[in-house]
């Protein structure tokens, strides 16, 4: 009932969305409102999800931002990551989206294929996207428009607690060519030499995670609505923290559901009680923190062929400007003034991500120093290795981390075989995706 009840609120959101934001039989992108500056003073809304610290920076930014257009006053609005988007589906369905706002790549498609967002070539006079990788752009697009502009890129590597390793005078193996066999295999000397106390890994979990494992074994998991990674090849990654819980890497069962269901000071990892972490480099500073080290370093995934072009620039977030804004032109200075002014990337700093522009990443990386150094060099780090970016998730696919968690449970404590939950997953997810589409 839950489920069917979800299903009939997006589509009761997909069509009110189509008809309030860009008119009924509008297409991707679409705007009546010429993008041209208004002649007087205008007010804007900006909206985004997150922290103190990010309401913090962003409100200096968007001061700075307002120095410098006098004639534009910004109305800023944040919350939760689920009131926002809670908040934006009821904005959206009521033609009250906000002139700018935080876009994620789960949802990108959603909002991109109902006509909410601004097709933002429209605004290429104001808005430079030239300043970002190609395929790193590319990740904004929904049917060819570009409907949002990244303003972040997050990259996926292993963190590294030396502390921990020190400890068990354990050493790293070159991580420039190591396998998943030699990661599990340095993993397992963790929890065995330390009777227990620390833990090697946990395995990945989320869409993220699928989708490099996906292109180090030749597939990828989307293309267009469909959904293309093979059975075989999903069963190995929902086998993954099973095997992994077997032998000892992640310590057991009940540990590793733990470890996925806590808050990050609240895992071995925030804890200073687990080597090694997969996760997004910019994730090394939060963690250094809460395990009260700054002796950390972030190192390559394993690869299933070490060398090969498997990873690429995600989109940590974007920006994107509503379709139907008032002030498109406006809208647009604001997306590039926080994604291309040197001040406005000093301010923000990573807290976002990795500044999708190469130039305010580079500028933050010369004056930064320790774990928030390592951070932005993980991109030159990792460059041999990025490839093609893949399709965006699909409309209907936004649920695909707590989907992959679930059906991992299943797998882990033994309710389904990996094959048949693969399969079960494949059949569920297509099944949302169809009725979205």
């Amino acid at each position: 009932m839950k489920r069917m009840w979800k299903k009939i609120a997006a589509a009761a959101l997909s069509a009110a969305t189509l008809c309030a934001t860009a008119a009924c039989g509008s297409s991707v992108g679409t705007s009546d409102v010429p993008v041209v500056p208004a002649d007087g003073n205008v007010t804007i809304r900006l909206d985004w999800w997150g922290g103190d610290a990010r309401i913090k920076a962003t409100e200096q930014a968007v001061k700075g931002f307002e120095q410098e257009h006098p004639n534009i006053h910004v109305d800023m609005e944040y919350s939760d990551w689920t009131g926002y988007w809670d908040k934006l589906a009821v904005q959206s369905a009521g033609g009250n989206a906000p002139d700018v706002m935080q876009m994620d790549e789960l949802y990108l498609a959603f909002y991109g294929s109902m006509g909410s967002l601004l097709d933002l070539n429209k605004a290429s006079q104001y808005l430079d996207l030239s300043t970002m990788d190609a395929s790193l752009k590319s990740m904004g697009q929904v049917e060819g428009k570009q409907v949002a502009a990244p303003a972040t890129t997050a990259q996926y590597g292993v963190i590294v607690n030396n502390d921990v390793l020190n400890s068990l005078g354990l050493t790293l193996p070159d991580t420039d060519q190591w396998t998943w066999d030699d990661f599990e295999q340095f993993a397992r000397q963790v929890s065995e030499r330390s009777d227990g106390k620390y833990i090697g890994s946990i395995a990945p979990n989320n869409g993220y995670g699928l989708q490099l494992w996906a292109r180090q074994h030749g597939e990828n998991l989307f293309r267009g609505n469909s959904i293309t990674i093979s059975p075989e090849t999903l069963a190995s990654f929902l086998q993954l923290p099973a095997d992994w819980a077997k032998n000892g890497v992640e310590g057991n069962a009940e540990r590793w559901s733990e470890n996925t269901a806590a808050s990050l000071n609240d895992t071995d990892f925030g804890k200073g009680k687990q080597a090694m972490m997969i996760t997004q480099a910019t994730m090394i500073t939060p963690y250094a923190e809460a395990a009260g080290t700054q002796n950390m370093t972030v190192v390559p995934m394993p690869q299933a062929t070490p060398g090969a072009k498997t990873m690429y620039l995600k989109p940590g977030m974007y920006w994107a400007v509503s379709s139907g804004s008032q002030h498109p032109a406006e809208a647009a200075m604001l997306v590039d003034y926080l994604i291309n002014n040197k001040q406005a990337g000093k301010v923000l700093g990573t807290e976002r991500g990795i500044p999708a522009n190469n130039d305010i990443r580079k500028m933050l990386a010369g004056e930064a120093s320790g774990t928030d150094r390592a951070a932005l060099d993980f991109i030159d780090t990792i460059q041999p290795t990025i490839g093609k970016a893949p399709a965006i998730t699909p409309n209907g696919a936004s649920e695909l981390d707590k989907t992959i968690v679930r059906y991992q449970q299943d797998v882990v404590f033994g309710k389904r075989k990996p094959l048949d939950a693969a399969k079960s997953m494949i059949a569920e997810l297509q099944e949302s995706i169809d009725f979205a589409s």
